[in-house]
C-alpha cells in the first residue's frame, strides 16, 4: 500500500476505532461502538509480497507441496466440510474451566468500551489502565472419533476460540477416507475480550509458553478424565490451530515448547503488534515472528499452514506503529519461512475478509492433510 493510501486511511479512522484490533471485542449494548473502516482490497501481485502460483477459480492448493498460492475469489465449501452418508460421526464431550481453579490464568478484564493510548515516548507500546482481576468461565468440547480404540494412544489438535464443529465434521470424513490419522480434537474457548487487557489478549498475544503450559497441565489431564482417551506426549502427533490471534497463539505454543508441538495451523494470523503487557524481550509482540524470530533463529522442526484474505484487516489504530497490517504480517512470515526452509504453505484468498468463513470451509480438509503430512495413517475400516 502507498504511504499516502495509508496516510488517508490513517486518517478516516475514528478515535474509537481502535477498541477493534482483531476478532469483535465485548461492548455494552447501550455504548457507542465506532464500526471498523473497511479495509481495501490488496492484490496479491504488489511489488514487495511473495511471489505466489494463482490457481483456478474454486481450486486448492495440493496438500502435497510447499510454497506460496493464490485461491478464489470463488469460495465453495468442501464437500467434507458436510456430514457424509454411511461415514461414523464421533462423540464429543464438553466440559467448563472456571477461572478460580487456575493456578496459570486467574483471570483479567478490559473495562467495556475502552481500549488505551499510545505511550508517548514508543508508538509501539500502549498503555492499558483499565484492565484489572476478573473471572471467566471457558468451554472445551473434545471430538473423539468413532475409530478411536479406548487405551491407545491418540495423536490430536488443539484449537482456539472454541467451539469448532466444523472441525469436527471434517475430521469425520477425513479419518474415514483415510487423508488423516484417527485423530482426538479438543476445541478450548478463550478467557474472553480482546486484544491487549483482556484475557483473550493475555492468552493468545502473549509472546512466551505460558498458554501451552497451560494446555499441558490444566486442559489434557481434564480432556483424558472427561472423554476417557489418551493422549500421544509424541511433538510430531500434536498440532495447533486457529485464527486471528487464535492463529498467532498457534504457532506460539509450537515455537517455545517445539518439544510439544510440531504442526501449526493458522488463518488471519495475527502476526503483529498486539501483545500485552508489554515484553523488551519481545517488543513488537508476534510481529517479532517475522523482523527478528524467525530469520535469526536456527530451523525449528515446525510445518506450518497459513491463510490471509486479500481485505484482511489494516487497523494502524491510535499507535500508529506500523505493524497492524495483517496481509503485510502474513507476506512477511512467508517470505522468512522460506528463505529459513521451513515447510511452509501460504494461501492469499482473494475476495476473503479476516478470517472468511467461506475459505475456511473451502480450504480446512486440504489445509489438514498439509499440516499432517508425514505422519503414518494407518489402514482399516471406517
Amino acid at each position: 500500500m502507498s504511504r499516502l493510501l495509508f496516510i488517508g486511511y490513517l486518517i478516516g479512522l475514528v478515535a474509537g476505532a481502535g477498541t477493534a484490533m482483531a476478532q469483535a471485542p465485548q461492548a455494552p449494548a447501550a455504548a457507542a461502538v465506532h464500526a471498523r473502516p473497511t479495509p481495501p482490497t490488496r492484490d496479491p501481485i504488489t511489488p514487495g509480497y511473495v511471489t505466489a502460483r494463482e490457481l483456478p477459480d474454486g481450486t486448492n492448493a495440493p496438500a502435497n507441496v510447499d510454497g506460496n498460492f493464490i485461491i478464489g475469489p470463488t469460495h465453495n465449501p468442501a464437500p467434507e466440510m458436510s456430514p457424509q452418508e454411511g461415514i461414523p460421526q464421533g462423540t464429543v464431550y464438553e466440559f467448563t474451566m472456571n477461572s478460580a481453579d487456575s493456578k496459570i490464568y486467574p483471570g483479567i478484564f478490559r473495562d467495556p468500551n475502552t481500549f488505551g493510548t499510545p505511550d508517548p515516548t514508543d508508538p509501539a507500546k500502549l498503555v492499558v489502565t483499565t484492565s484489572h482481576p476478573g473471572p471467566y468461565t471457558r468451554h472445551v468440547l473434545v471430538y473423539v472419533p468413532k475409530q478411536y480404540v479406548p487405551g491407545t494412544v491418540a495423536p490430536f489438535i488443539v484449537g482456539a476460540d472454541g467451539p469448532d464443529r466444523g472441525l469436527f465434521t471434517a475430521l469425520d470424513n477425513l479419518i474415514a477416507q483415510h487423508r488423516l490419522p484417527v485423530m482426538v480434537a479438543i476445541s478450548i474457548g478463550n478467557g474472553g475480550g480482546d486484544a491487549q487487557g483482556s484475557e483473550r489478549g493475555l492468552e493468545y498475544d502473549t509472546m512466551s509458553g505460558t498458554y501451552a503450559e497451560f494446555v499441558e497441565k490444566e486442559v489434557l489431564p481434564r480432556v483424558e478424565a472427561e472423554s476417557h482417551v489418551t493422549l500421544t506426549k509424541d511433538p510430531d502427533g500434536r498440532a495447533t490451530m486457529g485464527g486471528s490471534s487464535g492463529g498467532s497463539c498457534a504457532l506460539i505454543m509450537a515455537w517455545y515448547h517445539p518439544e510439544l508441538y510440531h504442526r501449526v495451523l493458522t488463518y488471519s494470523g495475527t502476526y503483529v503488534n498486539q501483545q500485552w503487557p508489554y515484553n523488551p524481550q519481545s517488543p513488537h509482540g508476534a510481529w517479532e515472528f517475522h523482523e527478528h524470530l524467525i530469520p535469526d533463529t536456527p530451523v525449528k522442526p515446525i510445518r506450518i499452514w497459513m491463510e490471509v484474505g486479500d481485505r484482511d484487516l489494516l487497523t494502524p489504530n491510535l499507535m500508529n506503529d506500523h505493524m497492524h497490517d495483517w496481509v503485510v504480517a502474513n507476506e512477511n512470515m512467508a517470505r522468512v519461512l522460506a528463505a529459513s526452509g521451513y515447510h511452509y504453505q501460504f494461501i492469499f484468498a482473494r475476495n476473503a475478509g479476516h478470517t472468511d468463513r467461506t475459505v475456511k470451509q473451502q480450504t480446512l480438509p486440504e489445509a489438514l492433510e498439509y499440516v499432517w503430512r508425514g505422519y503414518p495413517i494407518a489402514p482399516g475400516k471406517n
